[in-house]
């Protein structure tokens, strides 16, 4: 191990530097939820994230995959280059959380107007890394090796006809020059308490995959539906036969999987039978052979029920985030890192989330490791709190210095530990 840092003596300095930037990583996570904005338009956030790390003396690139910001903090000695990736956007959710700082922006997302709140606890993510940077920054001339702070737009995902989020910033070189030799990322979760660290090794998230099929019957009168061909009925029937691929074509005690119809259109009349109906819905799997397979799957019975039905069918599957699949060396590494910072008993081995995250994407370039850090306070039922999405998510604060210190040590540990 390189000497430069000692992992005790950087521990304890990066507790020091993250208690007394506490109150302000809090106070940049209210603002930008009081403030928050759609994928690719995170204008006024990426432009506090930018100046904040200039004025830390750390090298900036913005209007990186649209308002995406990469930094680079340069220690006194050369070394390895770690990567920490933190995302910036809302979603469009009406909030219904009563606190000071409640959203009460409204935008237009994709044509229609809507509410914007940070309902996924990004808003605490962009404060953490902000921290991160401060405390090492701090740190500069114990840092032989650089750290790569990645901005991220758009992590659930770019408006319509755009491009956007990690695999944009990926092509944008954010991962390059210099080379990223470890990532690291967090996602704050109510599924567990503050003071919680959840891991796991491998697959950790679902890929998601969006399907959409047509099915074109032969539109007749609603009282003989003999003259036609009801598209209607054919596409209940795709849906009964959906649900048996994962219950009977996947092997489910290798790794679970999901196919979901969530949209079923189809007709204005009761009198009248259509021409067509649209399905839509998600594919989520955690093995890539098995999400192929489910691919076929969808295609050949939904084919095969509208054409004994007499119907025709188009099926269009639509590739989306990969599995997060966490590298089980670089885990099993970053365990005494964690455990320092909230104690053994507080860093647990999690579930599979069938939720996707385009974190994914960086971990195809570099190594990489992604965990949970729980926002619920101590106490309350976890059955009961809202989840990430929902209007009334609620994010403990206690979390985010937590936050701080978990990728603040990593980072430093990892460099230490590879020059």
């Amino acid at each position: 191990m390189n000497a430069t840092l000692n992992p005790v003596s950087s521990h304890e300095a990066v507790e020091s530097a993250a208690r007394r930037i506490e109150a302000r990583v809090v106070a940049w996570r209210r603002d930008f939820h009081q403030h928050p904005e759609l994928g690719n338009r995170e204008l006024r956030t990426s432009k506090i994230v930018a100046d904040h790390l200039r004025a830390l003396g750390i090298e900036v690139r913005d209007k990186v995959a649209h308002t995406g910001v990469v930094g680079v903090l340069r220690g006194a000695r050369p070394g390895p280059v770690v990567g920490l990736r933190a995302d910036m956007d809302a979603l469009p959710v009406t909030e219904e959380v009563d606190v000071p700082f409640k959203s009460t922006v409204r935008t237009q997302w994709n044509g229609m107007e809507c509410g914007v709140m940070h309902a996924c606890g990004h808003d605490a993510h962009t404060a953490i890394l902000m921290g991160v940077a401060e405390v090492l920054a701090g740190m500069r001339e114990r840092i032989a090796g650089s750290v790569k702070f990645l901005f991220q737009p758009a992590e659930e995902g770019p408006p319509e006809g755009e491009k956007g989020g990690a695999r944009l910033m990926i092509e944008e070189a954010c991962m390059e020059d210099p080379k990223v030799g470890a990532v690291f990322g967090l996602h704050v979760t109510s599924n567990h308490h503050t003071g919680m660290i959840g891991y796991r090794a491998g697959p950790l998230m679902a890929s998601s995959d969006e399907l959409l099929v047509f099915l074109r019957g032969v539109q007749t009168h609603g009282a003989m539906p003999w003259r036609g061909v009801d598209p209607i009925v054919v596409g209940a029937q795709v849906v009964v036969g959906l649900q048996t691929i994962v219950a009977r074509r996947m092997d489910i005690t290798r790794e679970p999987s999901v196919v979901t119809v969530g949209v079923f259109q189809g007709g204005n009349r009761v009198n009248i039978i259509p021409d067509e109906v649209k399905l839509e819905g998600t594919i989520r799997t955690f093995d890539e052979q098995q999400r192929g397979e489910i691919h076929e799957h969808v295609t050949r019975i939904t084919e095969m029920i509208a054409a004994a039905g007499g119907a025709k069918a188009r099926v269009d599957i639509k590739r989306g985030y990969d599995v997060v699949v966490n590298d089980p060396a670089l885990t099993e590494w970053s365990l005494p890192s964690l455990r320092r910072v909230v104690g053994d008993a507080n860093v647990r081995i999690v579930d599979k989330v069938c939720g996707a995250e385009d974190f994914s994407f960086y971990q195809k370039v570099a190594p990489g490791f992604f965990f949970r850090v729980g926002c619920t306070p101590p106490g309350r039922d976890l059955r009961k709190v809202a989840p990430g999405h929902s209007p009334r998510l609620f994010v403990d604060e206690d979390c985010m210095p937590i936050g701080v210190r978990a990728l603040s040590s990593l980072a430093l540990d990892w460099l230490a530990a590879n020059g």
